[in-house]
């Protein structure tokens, strides 16, 4: 198979071990949402307290996710993404063995979960990096689309098996972390290939200024696609807190019933995302229109649940969110991670991973503190909802050959630097 081909052609074992890396990024926040409230009465920590067990991890990854964007840009993508995973896995035994063996535990699982938000940094937004320098064109958009349906997935069986595992003790679930990032990272570093860097590796300043350039000229559209998928994630995962709270206070769900029941929506979501990365290829104009349609679908259901108190209308109508946000990530993944040439690619996915990550940051902190007042709750996040539609519309005009703001301008670029390049060798 020659390197033209190959970029076209999608193979099993590589996609495979990328795609365990979001999937094991997402268990750090869903494995443990239906968990929270058992941790409250076993170590005597607040809700608010509770909710911080997943802000303090999502908080330092989006805080280092552009310099790991950086970094994979400047090294490689594997030289990141690796020793990220074990960094990850470590924060879960720090966790695990305080809760295990303190009294008070409360602070040093902090410590852990602020480890493996760091290391979270460099995992899924490098791998989506990583997908978008190995494949190209419909397979690009197909990769990433089974990568985002491999997170999903992982948010379908997390709150599961974090249930699960908590029927044997309720920290569990951090002792399972290093198990499965140590069989993540051994998968990417002997079934992953990375790309030979084009050029020569630019020096930070240079790679400033190149970023200020993509800025200047995609700032509208990059901001709005941001926005998107933070907002996406933001409500996903503030729904979810609410909900589980609701049912462990008000309707004493058990603990793995519980986990069931927050699977649903994220089922849905896991299940639009892999159909969606299937089928939008190369149109821009049908991400366009399934971004519009998805935000649509994201605030809706939240402005009828302000009218409603019964938890399980509030699911139903999260399924329906859930929808929503399986087709919008994928499109934001696919044009983001083709909007820039390699050189850059790793940092403007990283500042995406990054905008994520604080969305799934200030999702269960915020919901649970307007919890009292739920249909406020609702209602605002509705707005912010309809706010992106609005933005989408107006700013996320991604014309084909459309000039700067065609992310498949950039594709074509560096697939002529590419051909250049063989082409000079050959000489």
């Amino acid at each position: 198979m020659t390197a033209t081909q190959s970029k076209h052609a999608i193979r099993f074992w590589p996609l495979f071990a990328l795609a365990t890396v979001p999937l094991i990024m997402v268990l750090g926040n869903s494995m443990l949402i239906p968990i929270l409230p058992q941790m409250q009465q076993e170590i005597g920590i607040s809700k608010f307290q509770a909710s911080l067990v997943v802000t303090l991890f999502s908080v330092p990854a989006g805080v280092i996710i552009p310099l790991a964007g950086f970094l994979s840009d400047h090294f490689s993508r594997k030289i990141v993404i690796v020793p990220s995973l074990l960094l990850y896995g470590a924060g879960g035994i720090i966790a695990g063995l305080a809760a295990w063996l303190i009294d008070k535990p409360y602070a040093v699982i902090m410590v852990g979960r602020v480890l493996q938000g760091i290391g979270a940094a460099g995992t899924a937004p490098i791998a989506m990096a990583l997908a978008g320098d190995i494949w190209s064109g419909a397979a690009r958009s197909k990769s990433l689309g089974l990568i985002e349906a491999a997170n999903g997935f992982g948010k379908v069986v997390s709150p599961i098996l974090g249930s699960l595992l908590a029927l044997l003790v309720w920290y569990a679930a951090f002792f399972a972390f290093p198990l499965i990032c140590l069989l993540s990272a051994a998968l990417v570093y002997f079934l992953v290939k990375e790309p030979k860097k084009q050029g020569r590796s630019q020096s930070f300043r240079a790679y400033v200024g190149s970023l200020k350039k993509i800025f200047q000229k995609q700032a509208k559209w990059l901001l709005t696609a941001y926005f998107a998928g933070a907002l996406a994630l933001f409500i996903l995962f503030g729904v979810l807190f609410y909900i589980a709270q609701l049912l462990e206070e008000t309707y004493k769900v058990a603990d793995l019933l519980r986990g069931a029941i927050l699977a649903i929506p994220l089922l849905a979501m896991c299940t639009v995302s892999y159909v969606t990365g299937t089928k939008i290829k190369k149109n821009i104009q049908l991400m366009r229109i399934l971004i519009l349609v998805g935000l649509t679908l994201i605030g809706a259901p939240l402005a009828v649940a302000a009218f409603f108190k019964n938890p399980y209308v509030s699911l139903g109508l999260l399924v329906i969110t859930g929808v929503g946000t399986g087709l919008v990530l994928p499109c934001l993944n696919t044009l983001i991670t083709s909007a820039v040439q390699q050189a850059e690619r790793g940092a403007v996915t990283s500042l995406y991973g990054s905008v994520r990550f604080l969305g799934v940051a200030a999702g269960p902190p915020i919901f649970g503190a307007l919890m009292d007042t739920p249909k406020l709750m609702f209602l605002i996040m509705a707005g912010l909802a309809a706010l992106a539609v609005v933005l989408a519309f107006f700013l996320l005009k991604l014309e084909q050959g459309g000039g700067g703001s065609d992310p498949r301008r950039y594709e074509k670029i560096e697939q002529e630097r590419k051909l250049l390049t063989r082409m000079k060798a050959r000489a």
